[in-house]
This record gives structure tokens, C-alpha cells and sequence, in this order.
């Protein structure tokens, strides 16, 4: 708690939503997870006692860099890439990745295991904001090289959720850099031609487009994950059924402590407890937002930007794939999913908000 002591000052705000809705996560990941955690480890507090751990390093991390300075990340920006792209690399090793699901996504340190593409997007956020910080011409193909390079190991994982967040990041990073309009609007119908082209080339993301646009038509199937949220949402009606009062809790809803967490939300809470988490993550947004305007330099304006995306994509993805405005993609709901990966590098980024947000001007 130093940090509320510090004498420059920073945003407290974007401390108190980050707690918030990630002690509310806990809540959630213990409502939705204590039936299937008491059937597979007869421990109903099993998920929520990883989440807390995850809950305390992410806390500790938040708070150590938040006393870095953001102009350190400029000399750290190519060796974190660097190290990244190893990371991703070594979750195709036999022995050192951990196949779940029939992917390749984490890496097994013992007990612990880490997820390579959420440091990925704080990774290249960082890295990018150092490199457009300065004026340089030409440097478009350089660009998609290396985009391509990072989202293209990590869709071989496949995970096409977190290659999409991760294109839209660097994409709006370039373009707040100052790039040309016409390469953004030349680059927005390439990417979408490319991410339809990577649904269509697998069976099992084409099984979630086609569910996607008929939900009828296999719901003991494909559709089946679709329907239950749609049924939990349903049930939980305007004012929802009540704290622990959830029925696809039990083994009805897949994923329920990740990516359809919000269901669960919906179902207990309803229509108005579901809007009211909304507003305050457009509030949170909003904070980020001031951040970004009112930062002191390109770098950090940069940066700031970055992270900005980064929650709104996750945000705004995870809820329209709820609410069945886009296919499932498997991303998170930030702090509040079950995830320590996912967790720890949320609040890595809230600690580089912090720092920046310790050296805003007044731009009014």
C-alpha cells in the first residue's frame, strides 16, 4: 500500500476498478466453479484459492512497476520481444509445453503453469510504442513482418482470439504513431480477408462461424455452448435469480469460469447487475482514455493507447460472443475470468498506467 503514498500523483482510480473487478472475479469464479471443482479435486474452493494466488503476485506486480519508469520500457522493449517470441517458439517443444483442449498454449514450470501469448500482448504493446516513437519512413513492411511473425505462432497454437487482439493492438498503435490513412484502410479489408480465410481453413473454428450464424442447428452439439449461455442469460432476467442461486453452474454451461463467465453473471444478477459491471468498465476505459490524452510524451501517449485496446478488445470481444453479436473465441473477460496468466499480465499493464499516469500535463 506504499503506493497510496506516494507525493507524485497517479490515478487511483484505475487501482480501485482493477481490485474491484477482480475480487467481484473471485466472488464469480467461486459461484460458478464450486460444483464442477467439489466433482474433479472435492474441493469447491479449488479454482478460487489458484485465482487468489494469482490475485496476490498480479497485486505485487502491479505495484512494482508502477515504480518504473515508462522510459526504461524504450531500452527493455527488444529484449522482452525477444524473449517472447522465444517463449512462444518453446510451447511446440514435447516436454516443456502443456497440451490442453488439443492446443498448445501454456508453458509448465513445475506446478505453475504460464501462457506465453498474454505476455505476447503486453510485449508488443511495449515494443511498439518504443519503435513508433520516433519518426521513421518506410517502415510498413518491417511492420507486417513482424506482426505476422508474433500473431502467426500464436495462432499456430491456435488461439485466434488473442492473434485478433493482438493485430487490432498493433494496427491502432501504428496508426496513433502517425502512419498514412490510406495504409489503415488498406490493411483493415487484408486483415479481415485473412481472419476469415484462417476460419474457414479449420474445421472446428468453421463449426463456430456456422453455429454462430444458426444456433438451432445442432444444440446438443455445436450449438450446445451457445445455448446454455443464451439460457443462463435468459434465466437470470431483469433483476437475476440471486447470488449462488445459479443452475448452469452445475455442469450445464461450458467454461464457465473463463471465457463465459459473464453468463453466470447474467444468470445471478441479471439484466441490471450485467449493466452496471458494464458501466463501470466504461468508466475504467475512460480513465485509461485521460491517461493516454493527457500523457506527457509519444512514447507513453504510445503505450497508454496500447493497453486502452488491449481491455477494450477483450471487453467488447468476450460480450458480443456472449451475447451472440460474434462467434465464441475463447477470450477473457479481464480480472474477473479464471486465469492466472491472463490475471497477472492485466495488472502488469494497470502498473505501467500507473506510472504514466504519475506524469500527466493538463492538455485542456
Amino acid at each position: 500500500m506504499t503506493l497510496l503514498f506516494q507525493k507524485k500523483h497517479f490515478d487511483r482510480w484505475i487501482i480501485f476498478f482493477v481490485i474491484l473487478f477482480s475480487l467481484f472475479g473471485l466472488l464469480m469464479i467461486f459461484e460458478s466453479s464450486n460444483v464442477s471443482a467439489f466433482e474433479s479435486f472435492g474441493d469447491k474452493y479449488h479454482f478460487v484459492k489458484d485465482q487468489i494466488v494469482w490475485f496476490f503476485i498480479g497485486i505485487c506486480s502491479m505495484v512494482t512497476v508502477s515504480f518504473i519508469p515508462y522510459k526504461k520500457y524504450y531500452f527493455w522493449s527488444l529484449p522482452l520481444l525477444l524473449l517472447t517470441i522465444i517463449f512462444l517458439s518453446a510451447v511446440f517443444i514435447p516436454g516443456i509445453s502443456i497440451k490442453a483442449y488439443g492446443a498448445r498454449r501454456w508453458m509448465g514450470f513445475g506446478p505453475i503453469g504460464f501462457q506465453p501469448a498474454e505476455l505476447a500482448k503486453i510485449a508488443l504493446i511495449i515494443y511498439l510504442s518504443a519503435w513508433f516513437s520516433n519518426k521513421e519512413k518506410g517502415r510498413l513492411f518491417s511492420f507486417l513482418l513482424l506482426i505476422s511473425l508474433i500473431v502467426g505462432l500464436v495462432i499456430l497454437e491456435p488461439d485466434l482470439g488473442t492473434g485478433v487482439i493482438m493485430v487490432a493492438i498493433s494496427i491502432m498503435i501504428y496508426f496513433l504513431s502517425g502512419a498514412p490513412l490510406f495504409q489503415f484502410l488498406a490493411l483493415i479489408p487484408i486483415t479481415a480477408l485473412s481472419v476469415f480465410g484462417l476460419i474457414i481453413s479449420s474445421s472446428y473454428r468453421l463449426r463456430r462461424l456456422s453455429t454462430f450464424l444458426d444456433p438451432n442447428a445442432d444444440p446438443l452439439g455445436a450449438s450446445y455452448h451457445i445455448r446454455q449461455i443464451l439460457i443462463a442469460l435468459g434465466s437470470g432476467g431483469l433483476y437475476g435469480i440471486g447470488l449462488g442461486a445459479s443452475k448452469q453452474k452445475y455442469q450445464y454451461l461450458p467454461e464457465a469460469t473463463t471465457d463465459s463467465i459473464f453468463a453466470i453473471i447474467g444468470e445471478e444478477f441479471g439484466f441490471i447487475g450485467a449493466v452496471i459491471l458494464i458501466i463501470l468498465f466504461i468508466i475504467f476505459l475512460y480513465r485509461i482514455f485521460r491517461i493516454a490524452k493527457r500523457a506527457p510524451d509519444k512514447h507513453s501517449f504510445l503505450m497508454a493507447s496500447g493497453i486502452f485496446v488491449l481491455f477494450a478488445c477483450q471487453f467488447v470481444i468476450n460480450l458480443s460472443a456472449i451475447v451472440a453479436l460474434l462467434p465464441l473465441t475463447g477470450v477473457p473477460l479481464p480480472f474477473i475470468s479464471y486465469g492466472g496468466s491472463s490475471l497477472v499480465i492485466s495488472f502488469t499493464a494497470a502498473g505501467i498506467l500507473l506510472n504514466i499516469s504519475k506524469y500527466m500535463v493538463d492538455k485542456s
